[in-house]
């Protein structure tokens, strides 16, 4: 028996690349599926390949959002993990060329549909007791990222908003998280970007190695950690530093008022 026997599972863009990895790597360790997906054919056969319940939504709707989660608890009578994976890019790094369509279309996938993803799974996790949430980030959350910098805008606010929230929701017993994998091999990366990183020698992550971290986020986590994935390494929680704190006597942990899970690294 796998360690998500009996659990319940919901994934966001689970009709392909990452999303479909992860949902099969879920119902492989034992969970029952929910597959939401914006689009119809390849969400439904996934969730007919798994067993488990193809759900229509667009993520960046708030009442469609909360309609698929209240649906998922409805059919399958509760839930224990939500992974918040889908996202799209914007496909190149001029600003000056972006529209705002292009700009509303990617926040409101990569942040607009985390944020009311996270907003349902909480009380449909803390009617279970506690669960986890893991959201798709990227290497692009952490590190500066000139191919796409509204893609990495996205991604950055995805890492702040789980690191942020870690705290407040540990003692519900719900664990947040993000993977931040760098260039996996998906329909996302582009035929262009593909064809490059091949000729090039470049090594591209499996989806699978992705859903592993997945996986083990939901495990095996703690919350609040930003777990990188890189080819031919073990996932792992990136190290942040520490900011310098104040400076003063007495003041080498001083820690605004209200503030948890953050330290200053000493007076600098």
């Amino acid at each position: 028996m796998g360690q998500l026997e009996g659990k319940v599972a919901l994934v966001t863009g689970g009709g392909s690349g990452i999303g479909r990895a992860a949902a099969e790597r879920l119902a492989a360790d034992g969970a029952r599926v929910c597959v939401v997906d914006w689009s119809e054919e390849p969400g439904r056969l996934v969730a007919e390949e798994l067993e488990g319940l193809h759900l229509h939504a667009d993520v960046g709707d708030p009442g469609q959002v909360d309609e698929a989660f209240a649906a998922c608890e409805r059919e399958l009578g509760g839930l224990d993990v939500v992974h918040l994976n889908a996202g799209v890019t914007t496909g190149h790094g001029d600003l000056e060329q972006l529209t705002v369509e292009e700009y509303r279309r990617i926040t409101r996938v990569n942040l607009d549909g985390v944020v009311f993803g996270v907003r349902a799974a909480i009380p449909a996790l803390a009617r279970r007791r506690g669960g986890a949430i893991v959201v798709t980030a990227s290497l692009a959350g952490i590190i500066p990222f000139a191919p796409d910098p509204i893609y990495a805008l996205t991604k950055h606010g995805v890492v702040g908003l789980v690191r942020s929230l870690a705290p407040s929701l540990q003692p519900r017993g719900i664990r947040v998280s993000c993977v931040c994998p760098g260039l996996v091999d998906t329909p996302l990366l582009g035929t262009e970007a593909r064809e490059l990183m091949v000729s090039a020698g470049f090594p591209l992550l499996d989806p699978a190695d992705v859903a592993e971290a997945v996986l083990l986020a939901v495990t095996d986590g703690e919350g609040g950690e930003a777990w990188v994935v890189q080819p031919g390494r073990p996932p792992e929680p990136y190290r942040f530093h520490d900011v310098p704190g104040p400076r003063g006597e007495d003041l080498r942990t001083a820690v605004p008022p209200g503030v948890r899970g953050g330290r200053p690294a000493g007076d600098g």
